[in-house]
């Protein structure tokens, strides 16, 4: 594919096909992603669309060979073509250029003057046909298919070029009357069609340099792939390719090995370095039942694991796969640039045929001279290949440094729209605190007569079925304590309120001052003790048995260190930040004056997360979400963008449009940051874009040919461009629309020095 009028046509040949719900092609990394009904379209009938449509296609497989997807990703097959032609090419160029100036008389004395156009063109066509075959194979077979595309424009505009100078080196050595009585003069052009083809290729090759240097970011993780693995089988050590290691495989990795897929130690202790996941510098403890991921290293001591997820399903795999669907989704932001360009090449050859006539008829002598090269200054330098790199060439390089960052963005939509978020939603558990609370206090009511450790059993006992982060505090502190539980014959979680269990026979309440008050239960003065504690930052939970409550115990969530400072990035950033829990008001506060939050939206239950989220949309705001548990599910799709942990459920992260891998609250500013930076890369590639075609389109029609005839003549200074009566030279055109395409991926490749 060549430009976005490429894209246009497949895409557009891969939707006529029964059973496609959706194509999406993106032109930097030639890949297309294709939705279709497995019943009704086949992968057969995709390839056959593709290749109705003028265009090879080239399976891919997520498992496959990784040296030749690093060899794609980086164009190295591209570039070393490009290369070869593009020497050939400039050589002759260069050659034809003197020899139009005479630069080799002594060819002239030897061969007589009659033979030396005859000379120049011989050296002209093998630049023409082979150094430029690309243009015509792709250029006329995608007229064949009904289409045309930007290589029909090159392969137009030199042929014209080269077919005029054949036409006047023939007139000239057999009827050279003819070209006198048209007032043509003799002169070839054999050198203007060498040097367009020269250039072109100069800026394609350059651009595909370019182009390649996008995805090191999807290179760099591709690359952090093992390529074998050695596992214990029949009771000795085998090393095999990674991609043949098999669920439930023993494998041994030795200090300083890479781990080759995911797993759970089974033997072994060691330190392992997980910063390819996290970004922690520091080693992280192993020892068996502990959970292994591939390409991170292992540092000081051999470990056996059990292999638990392998190819396609690793977290480095499902990585890699997340930042390819999101290099390879378009943005909203694209679809004018997809539309201009759907009509740009048929536009482009009409405007230069007109613009041809128009010379024809009404421009100075020799016409014929000065309207052909007008005719191909307007079909050189027509550039829709810019149009279509200005968004794809920033989606990729923004996703990639995202991904380096943390920052997993699984649509380039989600990109585009958090870009517009003014208002941040938080949860506090899990996102803003550890997630992993304490037990701070354990009050009992004289009224009930029973002990801390009676209490403590009791809520532990109920609470043993429960998955929520308060509840595993409470069993894991009983069980620090060495109590022994009770039996549980019912339990009944009643969601924002608690939960309700029968324990040796009594029924058991425990949770916040809601369930005890719609129960009927007495608080027995406890609720003054938990509203001082609430104060403190704790959150109060009240054990009842019956309708008599026997106390209360208090656990604290502790504030993640580096939350502060993430919120006070937002914060700077202009952004309205706002903490959304569960917890009661007075404890909702005292943990948001902690983090330096004044927008708290306490006493909030589960049910009710998306609801928050829907009002604040109402008032006008572009929210974004933040969360990490299942109950957090339905708010972060509600959000515009929802954004979610990556230690927390897997639920959360389905739901989610931005994964942070790391777990970090400055991710969320990361995010945004890179959001707002890409946006305005895609609107810088899109301006240069237009402007340059609006602009540059008319003066190859001729529109400065009057304005220099108004003030006398073309000024001194602009005779090079535009010769003595003002057309701009072809090779000039040819210059700007080959710089063109690598101005937009220049621009793109900012993004992996810019600061996010």
């Amino acid at each position: 594919m060549t430009c976005a009028t490429c894209v246009g046509h497949v895409e557009k040949a891969l939707r006529k096909v029964p059973g496609v719900s959706q194509a999406n092609v993106n032109l930097v990394v030639e890949r297309a992603t294709v939705e279709f009904v497995p019943g009704i379209a086949q992968l057969s009938d995709l390839q056959a669309a593709v290749e109705g449509a003028g265009y090879r296609v080239e399976g891919f497989n997520d498992s496959g060979d990784q040296e030749r997807e690093l060899e794609r990703l980086s164009k190295v097959k591209e570039i070393r073509e490009l290369r070869s032609r593009l020497l050939f090419a400039g050589t002759g160029a260069i050659l034809l250029f003197l020899g139009t100036f005479d630069a080799f008389p002594w060819v002239s004395n030897f061969m007589g003057q009659g033979y030396y156009p005859f000379m120049l063109w011989a050296l002209a066509t093998p630049v023409q046909f082979w150094a430029g075959s690309n243009f015509y194979t792709s250029g006329l077979g995608a007229l064949r298919h009904g289409t045309a595309n930007m290589h029909t424009l090159i392969a137009m505009g030199t042929t014209v070029a080269y077919v005029y100078s054949v036409a006047v080196v023939l007139l000239d050595a057999f009827s050279p009357g003819v070209l006198a009585d048209n007032g043509i003069e003799a002169k070839v052009y054999f050198d203007t069609a060498a040097i367009i083809i020269a250039l072109i290729l100069l800026g394609r090759f350059l651009e595909a340099g370019a182009r390649g240097r996008t995805s090191e970011a999807i290179r760099r993780l591709i690359g952090l792939r093992p390529t074998s693995a050695r596992v214990v089988r029949d009771g000795e050590e085998v090393d095999i390719p990674v991609d043949q290691v098999i669920l439930g495989d023993i494998v041994l990795v030795r200090p300083g090995e890479r781990i080759p897929v995911d797993g759970l130690v089974t033997e072994g202790y060691s330190a392992v370095d997980e910063s390819m996941l996290t970004g922690e510098s520091m080693p992280v403890e192993k020892s068996p039942g502990q959970k292994l991921y591939g390409a991170t290293i292992n540092s000081n001591g051999a470990l056996y694991f059990e292999a638990t997820q392998v190819g396609s399903e690793t977290v480095l795999a499902q990585i890699i796969r997340l930042v390819e669907e999101a290099q390879g989704s378009k943005a909203p932001i694209q679809r004018l640039a997809d539309q201009v360009a759907s009509y740009f090449v048929p536009a482009v050859i009409i405007a230069s045929l007109a613009a041809f006539l128009f010379w024809m008829l009404l421009g100075p002598a020799p016409a014929l001279t000065f309207s052909t090269l007008v005719l191909v200054s307007v079909l050189i330098i027509a550039c829709p290949c810019a149009l279509g790199l200005a968004t794809p060439t920033a989606i990729i390089v923004g996703t990639g440094r995202g991904a380096e960052q943390g920052v997993l963005i699984k649509q380039a939509q989600a990109l585009e729209i958090a870009h517009k978020v003014d208002t941040v939603v938080l949860d506090k558990t899990g996102t803003l605190t550890t997630g992993k609370p304490v037990v701070t206090d354990l009050v009992v009511s004289e009224a009930s007569g029973a002990s801390e450790q009676e209490l403590l059993v009791l809520a532990a006992s109920a609470e043993r079925g429960s998955e929520h982060p308060l509840g595993e505090a409470i069993v894991k502190e009983a069980q620090e304590r060495g109590l022994e539980l009770a039996t549980v014959s019912g339990f009944q979680a009643i969601p924002g309120r608690g939960i309700l269990a029968q324990v040796n026979g009594h029924t058991i309440r425990f949770g916040n001052q809601a369930l005890m008050e719609d129960s009927g239960v007495a608080l027995n003065g406890l609720a003054e003790k938990a509203t001082a504690l609430a104060a403190q930052g704790k959150t109060p939970m009240f054990l009842a048995s019956g309708d008599q409550a026997m106390g209360l115990i208090a656990v604290a969530d502790t504030v993640k260190p580096e939350a502060r400072e993430g919120l006070a990035k937002l914060r700077r950033m202009g952004l309205e930040v706002v903490m959304l829990t569960g917890d009661n008001v007075q404890t909702a506060h005292a943990i948001a004056n902690q983090l330096g939050v004044d927008w708290v939206e306490a006493e909030v239950l589960p049910q009710d997360k998306a609801a928050v989220i829907k009002r604040l949309q109402a008032e006008g705001r572009v929210v974004a979400m933040v969360g990490d548990g299942i109950n957090d599910a339905p708010a972060l799709v509600q959000a515009d963008v929802g954004m979610a942990m990556g230690s927390g459920t897997d639920v959360a992260m389905e739901s989610a449009d931005i994964t942070l891998i790391r777990s970090d609250v400055n991710g969320v500013a990361t995010a945004l940051e890179l959001s707002r930076q890409t946006i305005r890369t895609i609107k810088q590639n899109l301006f240069w874009a237009f402007f340059y075609n609006v602009m540059l389109i008319p003066v190859a029609a001729g529109v400065l040919y009057p304005v220099f005839q108004g003030v006398g003549g073309v000024p001194d200074g602009l005779e090079f461009f535009f010769g003595e009566h003002g057309f701009l030279n072809p090779a000039l055109a040819a210059l700007a629309m080959a710089f063109s395409s690598v101005t937009v991926v220049g621009n793109s490749l900012r993004l992996r020095r810019a600061k996010i």
